[in-house]
C-alpha cells in the first residue's frame, strides 16, 4: 500500500515534495520604456542577470516552506554554475549529473513600463534530456511527490519524447502538475496528449486556455479544459489581476479574485502562483484556498522587480493583513 497521505476526497497531499522536471535557466532581464520597432534599437533603464524558468516555480514553493529537487538538465559552464549556486542557495536538491562540454542555455527577457515581458530563448543543456536522466528522476521519486512539468521541455525536439515517456511510467502515488507554457501550440500531440491524459492538475494563463480550448473567455476556457481532461484532473486558470478560475476534480468552476495591486514586473508571476499553490496543497490545503493564497503570492511577486520575487511565509501573511485567509494559511504552513 502507498504511503501517500491523501486528506479527504480532494486527493490532497500532505508531506509531499516538489520534483520539477522543467528547465532551470539565466535570464538577461532588461528594462524598456517600450519594446522596439521592428529593426530598430531602445536603451535599457536597468539590466539584470538572474536565475529563471523553472528555478521561480521551485523558489516559490521552497519559500512557503515546501522540500523541493530539481529533476531538469543542467550544464557545466558559467550559467550552469549560477544555475546549481542559486538553487542551493533556496535548498533545492539536484537530481542528475551536470551535463559535460555544454552550459546551460539563457532568455532575454524585455520588461516594459506595463510590467509585460517579452522573451527570446536560447537552448543548451536543459534542453538534452536522455533516457538515463529520466531513470534517474524515476529512482529519486518517492510516495507522495508531485511533479511538475513544464510545456518549454514539452516543445523541446528532445526533451519532449522523453518527458511524455517518463510521465507515463510514474507511479499511481505520484502527482503530476502540467504548466503548458507559452508555447503550447508548438508541442507535438503524441507528446501532449499523454501528459494531458495523466496530469492531476493543470495549471495555465488565459492565453494558454485558449490555444488549448479555442475559448477567449476565462471561465468557459477553464470549464472546457476540465471537460476535455475529464473528472479526474484539477484546472486552474490564472486570469491576472482578475484571480483564477478554478475547476477542481469532479467539481465546478468557481472564480478565486485576484488582489489589486501597483504591478512594477510581471516576469515570474505566473511561476509564482503556481509554486505557491503546490506548496499549499503539499500542506494540506485544499484546492480553494490553496488558490487563494497563489493568487496572493502572485500578486505579491508583481509588486517586486525580478522574476523570483515569490513570498516567504511572513511576507506572504504580512501581504494578507486581516484578510480571513491568512489565519488558515498560517495554521496550515506552520503544522
Amino acid at each position: 500500500m502507498s504511503s501517500r497521505n491523501v486528506n479527504g476526497q480532494n486527493g490532497v497531499v500532505t508531506g509531499a515534495r516538489l520534483v520539477l522536471a522543467g528547465n532551470a535557466i539565466v535570464d538577461l532581464v532588461m528594462r524598456v520604456p517600450a519594446l522596439p520597432e521592428r529593426g530598430g534599437d531602445i536603451i535599457s533603464s536597468d539590466t539584470a542577470l538572474t536565475t529563471g524558468g523553472g528555478f521561480n516555480v521551485l523558489t516559490a514553493a521552497r519559500r512557503l516552506g515546501m522540500p523541493a529537487l530539481y529533476a531538469g538538465a543542467h550544464g557545466t559552464g558559467p550559467f550552469g554554475e549560477r544555475v546549481r549556486t542559486d538553487l542551493a542557495r533556496e535548498g533545492v536538491e539536484l537530481v542528475l549529473s551536470p551535463v559535460t562540454e555544454t552550459d546551460t542555455g539563457f532568455c532575454v527577457a524585455l520588461v516594459d513600463d506595463g510590467g509585460e515581458r517579452t522573451f527570446a530563448t536560447s537552448l543548451g543543456a536543459e534542453a538534452r534530456l536522455t533516457e538515463a536522466d529520466a531513470k534517474a528522476v524515476l529512482a529519486a521519486l518517492r510516495p507522495g511527490d508531485m511533479v511538475q512539468i513544464s510545456g518549454y521541455g514539452l516543445a523541446y525536439p528532445v526533451n519532449g519524447p522523453v518527458l511524455a515517456s517518463l510521465v507515463e511510467r510514474l507511479p499511481e502515488h505520484i502527482q503530476v502538475f502540467l504548466d503548458p507554457g507559452p508555447l503550447v501550440a508548438e508541442i507535438p500531440e503524441e507528446v501532449l496528449e499523454p501528459v494531458l491524459a495523466r496530469c492531476d492538475w493543470i495549471s495555465c494563463n488565459q492565453r494558454e486556455g485558449r490555444l488549448l480550448t479555442g475559448l477567449a473567455d476565462a471561465r468557459e476556457a477553464a470549464v472546457a479544459l476540465a471537460a476535455r481532461l475529464g473528472s479526474g484532473t484539477g484546472v486552474l486558470l490564472r486570469a491576472d489581476a482578475d484571480g483564477c478560475w478554478l475547476v477542481p476534480p469532479g467539481g465546478e468552476a468557481q472564480h478565486l479574485p485576484g488582489r489589486r495591486v501597483t504591478a512594477v514586473d510581471s516576469n515570474g508571476a505566473g511561476d509564482a502562483h503556481m509554486g505557491a499553490f503546490l506548496a499549499l496543497l503539499g500542506h494540506g490545503l485544499d484546492p480553494a484556498a490553496a488558490a487563494q493564497g497563489a493568487n496572493a503570492a502572485a500578486a505579491f511577486a508583481v509588486t517586486r522587480h525580478g522574476p523570483a520575487t515569490a513570498p516567504t511565509l511572513a511576507e506572504l501573511l504580512d501581504f494578507l493583513g486581516q484578510d480571513p485567509s491568512a489565519a488558515q494559511l498560517a495554521s496550515a504552513l506552520r503544522r
